[in-house]
C-alpha cells in the first residue's frame, strides 16, 4: 500500500449543491453560479458531475464509498475532506469547522462505515474546539506528505496553529507553516488549492510564498526524498491546478495503477512540460466538473482518502482455546463466578 496514495475513496453525493454564502468572505476561489440559473439547474448539473468523477475512479480500479446527502442545509457537504482525514496504522480524525453551517457535514454513517469495512483503532476528534473560535479544516488546510512526515500548512482562520501542534503531536507530523498569498495579498484559504503532493512528483505554487527563505525552505523538505517539483504559477492555481490528488487503482488484471486525479479544467492549465513531468510517474485522470468548481474547491476537496486496512472478508475462525472461553456462562463484573466460590472457614 502506498503511503501517499489511498487505494479507496469516500464520496458524498449531494443532491442539493450550491455555492455556500457562509464561504464566500474568504473564498476568493468561489463563484456564483448564473443568474439565470436555477438553483435545482445547478445542483442537477452538480450531482452530474459528482457522478461523473465516482465513475472515473471506479473505473481506474479505486474503490469508491458514495454517501447521499439531501440536506439543503449542507451545500458544501460535497468536501468531505475539510471534516475527516484517515491514517495508516488504523487512526481516523475529525476536525473543526470554520463555518457554522459546515458543522453538521460530520457524518455518523460515515464513520461507522468506516469501523465496519477498515482495520480502525481509534478515532481522534477535535471537533470540540468549534465553540472555542478555532479551526483545522482538515486535509484542505493541510497537505500532508506522509514520507517525510510534514504537514504543510498555509496561515489562515480556517488552520489553527495551537490545533495544528496538537494533531502533529497525535500523528506524528512536523508542522510547516507558511504564509501564501495572491497578487492581491489575500491569504490562500486552504492549502490543497495550492499544492499537491504525491509519492514522486509535487505540484505547488512556490511564488504564492512571499517570503524568499520559507519558499527555498518548502523546496527544499518536498525535494528532500528525491521527489520532483511541478512549480504552478498563480493562474494555473485559479484554475484549480494544485487541487489534485494522487490515487492507487487497479488495472483489470489485477495490477496496480497509479493516478493522479484533477478536474479537466486544471489538466488544460497545465504545459506540456508540466504535464510530461506528472505523468513520469503517475497516470493523469481528469473529470470536467465546471459547477461544482463554483463553490471554490476541486477534485481533492472533493475525496476523502481511506488510508486504512481493510478488514478481511470473513472473520477468522476460532481456535478450541477461544471456543471454550466462549461457551463459558456469561458474568457481570465476576458476580456470578465469584458466587461460586467456597466461603470462608
Amino acid at each position: 500500500m502506498s503511503a501517499v496514495a489511498p487505494h479507496a475513496v469516500i464520496l458524498i453525493r449531494a443532491l442539493r449543491f450550491r455555492p455556500n454564502p457562509a464561504t464566500a468572505a474568504d473564498n476568493a476561489f468561489q463563484a456564483d453560479a448564473p443568474a439565470s440559473q436555477s438553483d435545482d439547474t445547478t445542483a442537477a448539473k452538480a450531482l452530474a458531475e459528482m457522478d461523473a468523477l465516482a465513475a472515473t475512479l471506479r473505473e481506474a480500479g479505486v474503490t469508491v464509498h458514495v454517501f447521499e446527502d439531501e440536506d439543503h442545509t449542507r451545500p458544501d457537504s460535497v468536501f468531505p475532506n475539510n471534516w475527516l482525514s484517515t491514517h495508516a496504522g488504523g487512526t481516523v480524525a475529525v476536525y473543526p469547522m470554520y463555518a457554522s453551517n459546515r458543522r453538521h457535514e460530520r457524518r455518523a454513517d460515515v464513520l461507522e462505515m468506516l469501523k465496519a469495512e477498515y482495520r480502525v483503532q481509534a478515532i481522534v476528534d477535535y471537533s470540540g474546539l468549534e465553540p472555542d473560535g478555532v479551526f483545522l479544516e482538515g486535509t484542505g488546510a493541510m497537505v500532508l506528505d506522509p514520507i517525510s512526515r510534514v504537514a504543510y500548512v498555509a496561515r489562515s482562520h480556517r488552520a489553527d496553529t495551537a490545533v495544528l501542534e496538537r494533531f502533529c503531536t497525535d500523528f506524528s507530523y512536523e508542522p510547516m507553516v507558511f504564509d501564501a498569498v495572491d497578487a492581491d495579498g489575500v491569504p490562500v484559504y486552504h492549502t490543497n488549492v495550492m499544492a499537491t503532493i504525491g509519492t514522486d512528483v509535487a505540484l505547488v505554487a512556490l511564488e504564492m510564498i512571499p517570503d524568499a527563505r520559507r519558499r527555498q525552505e518548502v523546496r527544499e523538505r518536498l525535494t528532500v526524498n528525491g521527489r520532483r517539483i511541478v512549480e504552478l504559477s498563480e493562474r494555473q492555481v485559479r484554475e484549480f491546478a494544485g487541487n489534485a490528488v494522487e490515487l492507487a487503482g487497479r488495472w483489470p488484471d489485477g495490477r496496480r495503477r497509479t493516478i493522479m486525479a484533477m478536474s479537466a479544467r486544471a489538466l488544460a492549465s497545465l504545459t506540456d512540460a508540466q504535464r510530461a513531468l506528472v505523468e513520469e510517474s503517475c497516470e493523469i485522470v481528469a473529470v470536467d466538473i465546471p459547477t461544482i468548481e463554483l463553490a471554490g474547491g476541486s477534485v481533492r476537496c472533493m475525496i476523502a482518502g481511506v488510508h486504512l486496512d481493510p478488514r478481511p472478508a470473513r472473520e477468522p475462525e476460532l481456535t478450541e482455546a477461544v471456543e471454550a472461553i466462549a461457551e463459558e456462562p456469561e458474568t457481570m463484573d465476576g458476580v456470578e463466578a465469584a458466587s461460586e466460590l467456597p466461603l470462608p472457614a
